[in-house]
């Protein structure tokens, strides 16, 4: 597989005025990899995610995608590479759904859409089995139609990466699912994909990658191997219990550490 839709990090930086958040994180991201984000509140995931996506500047070090600067890159260009599915999206009424999916074809899209921007969005619709909903107003849906919606969008946009900040929050565990193993089956196509996670058995379930973040640090990386009991307790600041079943483990956390 040509690696071409690979992610280098090079001694990373990030800062406010008057705090550090990321701290000379380096690491490499290949194509068609699954790779989970995993850390405590404010250990710096969002931050980084938003920095490969030049939402935000780093203060120092370099992002490469696919052998490129993205200080290099403007904003319509890494658009064609980058798909971005934030945490939390404004809330909008009186926008059907198929307009919405559409409105990531806005970086090919010079003048007004082509009869192929309209093929790709059906179907992207078909394929997510999202043609009875593809006419309704998107305040009419549910949290995890709405989700499933704004990822459809990302689709549309034919990244090369998806960058996506904790998609499975407040849903139910059916939509989760339904999310992860959509997830999979893109990076199983060959798009790169990164995502911010709170809930580690999910994580264990469908990644390909760990990356641990604590205190703006790269506390570690690898494959699942690196989710043991002393880092995910050096993570959150809780005792984790790591339980075998007959395919994998499960990590349960039972007491706060002082």
């Amino acid at each position: 597989m040509e690696n071409s839709n690979k992610i280098i990090m090079k001694d990373l930086e990030f800062s406010y005025p008057k705090n550090k958040i990321l701290k000379g994180v380096s690491t490499e991201i290949n194509q068609g990899e699954f790779v989970v984000l995993v850390g405590s509140n404010g250990s710096g995931k969002s931050t980084l995610m938003k920095c490969v996506n030049k939402v935000l500047t780093p203060s120092a070090g370099s992002i490469i995608v696919n052998g490129k600067d993205v200080k290099n890159y403007s904003h319509l260009s890494l658009a064609k590479q980058i798909a971005y599915v934030p945490q939390s999206e404004v809330k909008i009424s009186g926008v059907k759904v198929f307009d919405i999916i559409l409105s990531g074809r806005k970086p090919y899209i010079s003048w007004k859409p082509s009869s192929n921007d309209y093929e790709i969005v059906s179907q992207v619709i078909s394929w997510l089995k999202l043609d009875e909903i593809a006419m309704r107003d998107i305040s009419e849906l549910s949290g995890g139609q709405q989700q499933m919606v704004y990822i459809a969008r990302a689709i549309a946009q034919e990244p090369k990466i998806l960058l996506l900040d904790e998609p499975t929050s407040n849903l139910d565990v059916k939509h989760q699912l339904e999310i992860m193993r959509l997830l999979k089956s893109l990076s199983d196509k060959g798009i790169t994909i990164m995502v911010i996670l709170h809930d580690i058995n999910l994580a264990i379930k469908y990644a390909d990658k760990y990356l641990m973040l604590r205190k703006g640090e790269l506390h570690a990386e690898g494959s699942k191997e690196i989710l043991t009991e002393s880092n995910l307790q050096m993570l959150y600041g809780i005792k984790i219990k790591k339980i075998k079943n007959e395919e994998d483990f499960y990590v349960v956390p039972y007491e706060l550490l002082n």
